[in-house]
């Protein structure tokens, strides 16, 4: 009898709360606006083909030069005739992986190393949380420069680095919920019942801490984006200057902000328009998933 009301007690979620918060997410305008912004990038993402009218690693020969929007292009054409808007395209599916990829890395990170910190404290928490301090008293870009620097050119280091510069952020944030949860009474009831540190960890604290960690990385993955792009801007992370990522488009456009605008404008929007879609997304998840502000 004494077991039953001890693993009652580990059911501390209510079964409705994913699809109340769902409903409550699909209320309003703006999020519906940042879910479809994100599910057209997302589109892009998967299958940039289906969508781009030429291949976006070749020019046309027979026009060798910028050419202004015009139906047939509507974005125009860069300094070798390659079509912009088809660039544009598929640069969503190589910033948007690097993105979702180098958030989806330090997030883990992140989770495992404040899940230890807070779950145990002492001097592994001293340790590791003078780290985190060290790794937040920097800008994050320079961080970023730094790493690819040390690192070298290509996509796995550009993963490696923008994770490096987001797993302080989730520590602390994994930490700060893990300090408040763990004695709580279903932690408490799970060791009485004998589970294993790890158990208590990953099957009893994690759930019930997701809800600011999703919202912490859909928000993430905007500011991931920027990252990414004034990397590639500067030329670290890129391989091939013909990759079509919206960083190295807006590199190339420099020589071209006068004679031929379009060539940063549309990678510009595009980033824009990424980042505004993940950010109205974000707050949408934070208000539906916050119950108490319901």
């Amino acid at each position: 009898m004494i077991t039953s009301a001890l693993t009652a007690t580990l059911e501390n979620k209510p079964r409705g709360l994913w699809a109340d918060a769902r409903r409550r997410m699909f209320r309003s305008p703006l999020t519906l606006l940042g879910f479809a912004i994100v599910l057209v990038m997302l589109a892009f993402t998967i299958a940039p083909s289906l969508f781009a009218p030429y291949d976006p690693y070749k020019g046309d020969l027979r026009n060798w030069y910028v050419k202004p929007p015009v139906p047939a292009h509507p974005f125009g054409t860069d300094d070798i005739g390659r079509d912009v808007l088809s660039r544009v395209i598929h640069g969503a599916q190589i910033s948007l992986r690097v993105a979702i990829i180098a958030e989806a890395l330090g997030v883990a990170i992140g989770i495992v190393l404040g899940l230890i910190t807070g779950f145990y404290g002492g001097w592994i928490d001293s340790l590791i949380m003078r780290f985190v301090d060290v790794f937040m008293a920097f800008p994050l870009l320079i961080i970023a420069i730094a790493l690819i620097a040390a690192l070298g050119p290509g996509e796995v280091n550009l993963f490696i680095a923008l994770a490096l510069v987001i797993w302080p952020f989730v520590t602390r944030l994994v930490r700060a919920q893990v300090l408040s949860l763990r004695e709580s009474e279903y932690v408490n009831a799970a060791r009485l019942l004998g589970a294993s540190d790890l158990r208590i960890m990953f099957a009893h604290i994690l759930p019930n801490i997701l809800t600011p960690l999703i919202v912490f990385a859909t928000l993430g993955i905007a500011n991931t984006i920027l990252q990414e792009a004034a990397l590639r801007f500067l030329g670290l992370g890129n391989v091939d200057r013909s990759t079509p990522s919206w960083g190295s488009m807006l590199n190339d456009a420099r020589s071209y902000l006068e004679s031929a605008p379009w060539m940063a404008l549309y990678p510009s929007l595009a980033i824009m328009l990424t980042v505004i879609g993940f950010n109205l997304l974000g707050d949408g998840l934070r208000d539906a998933l916050d119950v108490r502000s319901q």
